[in-house]
């Protein structure tokens, strides 16, 4: 079958959203990491920009593998992306100009120092970016040692934009924009203090430029994106009568939230939000939407089910999640300029309904120890602040305690940095010694809560129930 190609666009069917008639595309935007979900989510943004302003095309660079350029360069930089939703569709993307590969050095720091290039964005998930466990730059990490012993050839993103700045200085050229596009809280400060961290190291003058001379935009992502996969490739072939192998699939749903920091494209004219909270989008995420995640999780689980649609298909699951979100997460929340929180919950589940997408619960479940006290732990604390007993929070977090419980119990490996750990203390003789263990030792639960009677006493009662199998909503009688 014949490849998706520039040649192939005009025998599309029409149906299909494509750029036939679009003219020159300059490049713009230098992105390190075009994996699926840079492919799915900020290129179909810029893409839909690219019809009204050309300056923006993306060269997607990939620091360790040469797999997906390849296929993007073999088919003119064009791909489809596939909505998996109720009402599914197809829309064939064209925001790529070049594609760069680990051996094109010279070409990806030529393009970062080239005044056209304005904005310099990642998706290289949260550990591309070095950074130790407080936050800051690790300077151990091997990469960054690799990067200031040769800093003509990095290998770490910090690396490669500290590269690019160094030569915009060295010309006289104004800075790039960095824009941080991966699920990584303060992502955009945190980046800031990465480059002018390394820039010192490497040359204090440096430093002190970019320093001086950088903003780096905070911003959140979100929309659920599947890995592509051979049934994906075949439906697309079927709709559009070529061959698609850089095909991408993801949810309707899609969300770009930026700090409006000016000189950016116009990306709110193509459905991005432009705020200066860029926090309080991600506090809502990670309570509403993670925090009834990971309850869906663990309480689906115990009850048999497989996937976030065929939990919160149940309606004794569905109910308990509602009112969670209403009656003990919202009510905790600071309001944000433009955000309607309970449209917000609305529009979460009704993804989480969704059954084109299959989103495996033991998927969610992992790495609960780590997740928990900013998905629940924080409204937890919330709410004993504000002299309130959240009982839908505490009898989720007693379902993932008896998750544990049931695992250890069963010999079943549980998934988690803790998980060894987790499973000595999961087979105490009852329910109460395992929640007294886990707050012990500050693994799921914020410390603080040790001292609260009453809470305690509701979180060990909360995990017998659930570990005896009733019903979330009759934990809560």
């Amino acid at each position: 079958m014949t490849r998706l190609s520039r040649a192939a666009l005009a025998g599309l069917p029409m149906g299909i959203s494509a750029p036939r008639t679009r003219g020159p595309v300059t490049t713009g935007i230098v992105h390190f990491g075009p994996g699926a979900f840079h492919r799915a989510h900020q290129a179909a943004y810029v893409d839909r920009l690219l019809d009204q302003d050309p300056r923006w095309g993306i060269a997607a660079v990939s620091l360790r593998s040469r797999g997906t350029i390849e296929a993007l360069a073999e088919q003119n930089g064009l791909y489809t992306l596939a909505i998996r939703d109720l009402e599914s569709s197809m829309r064939v993307i064209g925001a790529h100009t070049e594609f760069l590969g680990p051996e094109d050095a010279a070409r990806t720091l030529a393009l970062l120092a080239a005044p056209d290039t304005r904005l310099v964005t990642t998706t290289v998930t949260e550990k591309g970016y070095c950074l130790a466990a407080d936050g800051t730059l690790d300077f151990g990490h091997p990469d960054i040692v690799h990067d200031l012993a040769r800093p003509a050839v990095p290998t770490s993103v910090i690396g490669w934009i500290v590269a690019g700045l160094a030569a915009r200085h060295a010309s006289g050229t104004a800075p790039f924009v960095p824009m941080p596009c991966d699920n990584l809280a303060t992502n955009g400060a945190k980046l800031r203090a990465a480059l002018v961290a390394f820039a010192g190291r490497l040359d204090p003058a440096l430093g002190d430029w970019v320093a001086g001379e950088i903003s780096v935009p905070s911003t959140m992502v979100d929309s659920i994106t599947p890995a592509s996969d051979d049934a994906l490739y075949a439906d697309v072939a079927a709709a559009l009568g070529v061959e698609d192998r850089a095909a991408v699939q993801r949810e309707a749903f899609a969300q770009w939230v930026i700090e409006d920091i000016g000189g950016l494209p116009d990306l709110g004219a193509v459905g991005a939000t432009l705020t200066a909270d860029v926090g309080g989008y991600e506090r809502a995420k990670l309570r509403i939407l993670n925090g009834a995640h990971s309850t869906l999780a663990y309480a689906g689980l115990l009850r048999g089910h497989v996937s976030v649609a065929e939990a919160i298909g149940d309606p004794v699951l569905a109910r308990f999640v509602d009112a969670m979100i209403r009656e003990d997460i919202i009510p905790m929340l600071p309001s944000v300029p433009g955000l309607d929180l309970q449209t917000y919950a609305d529009a979460v589940l009704r993804r989480f309904a969704n059954p084109a997408i299959v989103h495996r619960l033991d998927q969610i479940a992992q790495d609960g120890s780590q997740k928990l006290p900013y998905r629940l732990g924080d409204t937890l604390l919330a709410n004993r602040a504000a002299g309130r007993m959240p009982g839908h929070v505490i009898a989720a977090l007693g379902g993932w305690v008896a998750f544990l419980m049931r695992r250890a119990r069963a010999g079943a490996r549980i998934v988690d940095p803790a998980g060894d750990r987790l499973s000595a203390l999961a087979l105490a003789d009852t329910p109460a010694r395992v929640v007294e263990g886990l707050i012990a030792e500050g693994l799921g639960f914020p410390p603080a809560i040790g001292s609260d009677a009453a809470l305690v006493a509701l979180l060990k009662a909360a995990t017998e129930a659930a570990f005896q199998g009733e019903n979330p909503r009759e934990m809560l009688a």
